[in-house]
């Protein structure tokens, strides 16, 4: 390529992450050898199930479909418009691509080869952290505010977003690795290594790494004939040793093994050659790895016979959530992922609850409220649910009754074993309030909503956020149908409910100082979860319901949509949207930190950016508050 050429496309990327990390040299050296690949209108560069290339690629002029097969249906994932990068798979992967990408009209993108590209990636760790989280994010551009989130968990849950999550995992590693002197015996080590049944020994001085001998190194230089096996290991090791911590992940690793062109990694404590030697990764160590992804523990949750057997793969979710969060993956994305996750647990826990009671006399229902029924439920945090059952002949109801209240009783013990304490209010479906007919269900709807506050001061907004985790989804179906029916022209259950939603302590004082709680084991910290997430919850659930929004449980998802359906207001729905996400982040790692709900925060522990995080993310709760006012004419709170 002519010095011209590639200084126009240097000129081109230096504008654009991650190669504005680069220096303009280091900017020629890599366009020196991109590929420029023209692409006609509706032209496939790759598809579904296609061989990796040994490119990456950057739109040049034109854009680029990326669509996935989701329900049978292609589906549109992301545009990518000029100095956008896309096709990162071979950097992390080694299975086929898993997305299509095409010109959606006349297109020229660059083709930049992997082999080339890979030394700057090791030399600077934020192209890293752009390849990393762009790749798990599938956005156009992960540092691009303006385009953050717009992702393709907002629309559809597919395989392939399971498929990716695991990429971000920490990695299981051998941690007993042989450990040899450099003087050691080259026969020696072969016969030790047999004898352990591993393809690698670690060359150590003082327990810091400073070589490693594999199976390779006895094929390349010692059966060719090139060093005798009496020689000393140190003649054939590699070195120095590629180091890492003890909580890489895999696309860490993966990429890694690329960059260097190796094939075992060695950790040690704090990632660098001067620490002890904890552990070897291998190859191999990833294939199996990139086997344990979310749909393995789905699969794992369908083989379990016994609660600790569900809690254990109910461990391994909240690694994966934090490992996931720390990696920066959107949280929608984790809420999708890990909502799957809990329903099959939920699921499974009523079929070993069938398995010891012996099939139901009628079919039922058994549905998730709540956080759980949201898929909001990250942390673990109580379980609410409700059983609904068909109707069944009067002389027959106590007889049904009884058997799903017992069902119910062993359901919510087997989820409180795997770590779900029971409600503390009593909304489970193990409550013989809340394990019922459908003809009895429907009348407690029917209350709820025609005389709010009358005959039914026991309501809780929960009840109109579920999941329907097993059973019959006509079950379902015909609950959802009652609520909507019941919304039509009824402005006394949106006068409760709009109220309702205005009940919660403001966050702030007049001196936009934190509310913080004044008495009790929590005195002195922030509410999160009553102060700030709930209003949001609340306000979500109103609108998504008063607007007919079917099918969407999620408070962002529900933002999302009412900033579609209800433009005049969208920028207040997605300021909530977002201020939803943050606030749930800080409450995730609060409860990951300290291994509790993460409902109370200590605010003297925040940063100063953190504390101006949190309190900026209350502000749209304002002109929510504001907005339900004025949308269901609230005088109470005026």
């Amino acid at each position: 390529m002519s010095n011209s050429i590639a200084e126009n496309i240097a000129n081109f990327l230096k504008d654009y992450p991650p190669f504005d990390y680069l220096s303009y040299d280091e900017l020629i050296q890599v366009a020196t050898s991109i590929g420029v690949v023209n692409l006609d209108k509706h032209k496939i560069l790759f598809q579904i199930d296609d061989k990796l290339h040994d490119s990456f690629y950057v739109v040049a002029s034109g854009v680029i479909n990326l669509s996935v097969i989701a329900d049978a249906e292609e589906t549109l994932l992301n545009k990518c418009y000029a100095g956008d990068v896309f096709g990162l798979r071979p950097f992390f992967a080694k299975n086929n691509y898993m997305m299509t990408a095409k010109a959606r009209e006349d297109s020229i993108v660059y083709a930049i080869p992997i082999n080339v590209f890979k030394p700057f990636v090791a030399q600077n760790p934020q192209v890293l952290d752009f390849l990393l989280e762009s790749f798990a994010t599938n956005t156009r551009n992960p540092f691009d505010k303006e385009n953050r989130g717009k992702l393709i968990t907002d629309n559809v849950y597919t395989e392939n977003q399971a498929n990716e999550i695991q990429y971000f995992q920490s990695l299981a590693y051998n941690k007993t690795p042989i450990k040899i002197a450099a003087s050691t015996v080259i026969k020696d080590t072969a016969q030790l290594m047999t004898e352990n049944l591993i393809d690698s020994a670690i060359v150590t001085e003082q327990n810091y790494p400073i070589g490693i001998v594999t199976d390779t190194d006895f094929r390349s230089k010692i059966a060719n004939g090139r060093f005798p096996i009496t020689n000393t290991v140190d003649k054939i090791m590699s070195s120095p040793v590629i180091t890492v911590p003890e909580n890489v992940s895999v696309a860490e690793a993966q990429l890694l093994l690329l960059k260097y062109n190796v094939s075992h990694l060695c950790v040690t404590t704090d990632g660098s050659d001067k620490s002890d030697v904890k552990g070897i990764i291998s190859e191999h160590d990833l294939i199996v790895a990139q086997a344990n992804n979310p749909g393995v523990l789905i699969k794992e949750i369908k083989r379990s016979l016994t609660p600790k057997e569900l809690k254990q793969v109910r461990e391994k979710l909240t690694d994966l959530i934090q490992t996931s969060i720390v990696k920066n993956i959107p949280l929608p994305h984790i809420y999708n992922i890990s909502g799957e996750i809990i329903t099959a647990i939920v699921k499974r826990s009523v079929e070993l609850a069938i398995l010891d009671l012996g099939s139901p006399p009628a079919r039922f229902a058994w549905l998730s409220i709540g956080s759980q029924g949201r898929k909001e439920q990250l942390l673990l945090t109580d379980q609410d649910s409700i059983l609904i059952f068909e109707d069944v002949a009067v002389e027959k109801y106590r007889d049904v009754k009884d058997y799903f209240l017992k069902l119910a009783k062993r359901t919510t013990t087997i989820l409180e074993k795997v770590g779900y304490e029971f409600c503390p209010n009593g909304h489970m479906a193990s409550n013989m309030l809340w394990c019922k007919s459908l003809t009895d269900w429907i009348k407690q709807y029917n209350n709820w909503m025609k005389t709010p506050g009358e005959k039914s001061n026991d309501i809780s907004s929960i009840f109109f956020d579920y999941e329907i985790a097993f059973g019959e989804g006509k079950i379902e179906d015909t609950i959802t149908d009652l609520i909507f029916k019941n919304i039509k022209n009824n402005a006394l259950f949106f006068d409760y409910l709009g109220n309702d939603a205005l009940r919660k302590n403001p966050p702030l004082n007049f001196f936009k100082k934190f509310n913080l709680e004044e008495e009790g084991e929590h005195k002195g910290k922030f509410d999160i979860k009553n102060r700030a997430i709930m209003p949001l919850v609340d306000g979500a659930r109103l609108f998504a319901i008063s607007l007919n929004l079917r099918g969407i449980n999620n408070t962002y998802l529900r933002f999302k949509q009412l900033a579609m359906v209800d433009p005049k207001f969208s920028e207040i729905y997605l300021n909530c949207a977002d201020a939803f996400l943050i606030l749930s982040k800080f409450r995730t790692l609060e409860g990951l930190k300290n291994d509790s709900t993460g409902d109370f925060i200590n605010v003297e522990e925040l940063t100063k950016a953190d504390k101006e995080k949190l309190k900026n993310a209350l502000g749209p709760m304002k002109e929510l508050e504001e907005l339900i006012k004025d949308k269901f004419r609230l005088t109470q709170f005026s």
